[in-house]
């Protein structure tokens, strides 16, 4: 377990109706900077809504979110600044290289690296150098997030947040972006991420917090050593799904 000091992301009694619906009811949690924090649940336990407030994209109907210690529907610009959002299926142009979506995103933020710079965010998330100049169509989806948080890296955001970020990805693609997360993590980056993956959440979270109908219904940590349970991490997700 790595040691964490100040509160990178908080959500304090936060509370969400969509449409007069209670979809995130007095949820509480922090994640430290340096955390691998995965929120977990199943579909309609109201993890996208959360991340989404977490972005602004919600307002809370009581309580707040909390994103480097400014409360998000205050201080919103200042707050996206300090993230980096990646979404299930990375938003990048299918017609350009990995190069070209890089400096494209990096212009529009008025941002100037090197190509020399670009290069070595590439070699940190580990993107093959022969896929760097090739059209972002001919990428696989492990290869798109790469690109993505390559630029996240240029964009010396702290604090990522993540949608279901290994969902269609293979084994061996899991496993290698997973390692990039924890590598990530180890520099001081903050990682946020929601998912359905029980094992993968195991796999690299440092916590995880159980979210059902919205409500946060169990938290569990790892130990020094050694990763989170998954049996008893799945036998507690198990519970709010149907019979």
């Amino acid at each position: 377990m790595k040691t964490q000091n100040k509160i990178a992301i908080e959500a304090d009694s936060l509370s969400i109706k969509i449409n007069n619906d209670d979809i995130v009811k007095d949820l509480s949690f922090q994640v430290k900077s340096g955390e691998i924090y995965a929120l977990l649940g199943g579909n309609g336990a109201g993890k996208s809504t959360t991340l989404k407030t977490l972005l602004g994209f919600h307002t809370p109907t009581s309580g707040k979110a909390i994103v480097d210690g400014h409360i998000v529907s205050d201080h919103l610009a200042a707050v996206r600044n300090k993230m980096a959002y990646l979404p299930e299926a990375a938003a990048l142009y299918p017609h350009l290289t990995a190069r070209e979506n890089v400096q494209y995103f990096l212009s529009l933020a008025d941002i100037e690296k090197s190509d020399s710079e670009i290069n070595t965010a590439f070699d940190c998330v580990a993107l093959q150098s022969s896929a760097w100049e090739r059209q972002m169509q001919n990428y696989s989806k492990g290869m798109r997030q790469k690109t993505a948080i390559a630029l996240a890296l240029l964009r010396e955001a702290p604090i990522f947040l993540l949608d279901e970020p290994t969902s269609g990805l293979d084994p061996v693609a899991i496993d290698e972006f997973n390692q990039l997360l924890c590598e990530l993590a180890s520099t001081g980056a903050t990682i946020f991420m929601v998912t359905h993956d029980v094992y993968g959440a195991c796999q690299v979270a440092d916590r995880i917090g159980l979210l059902r109908n919205g409500e946060l219904v169990g938290e569990f940590s790892s130990s020094e050593g050694s990763q989170i349970n998954t049996e008893e991490v799945h036998a507690a997700f198990a519970q709010g799904l149907p019979a």
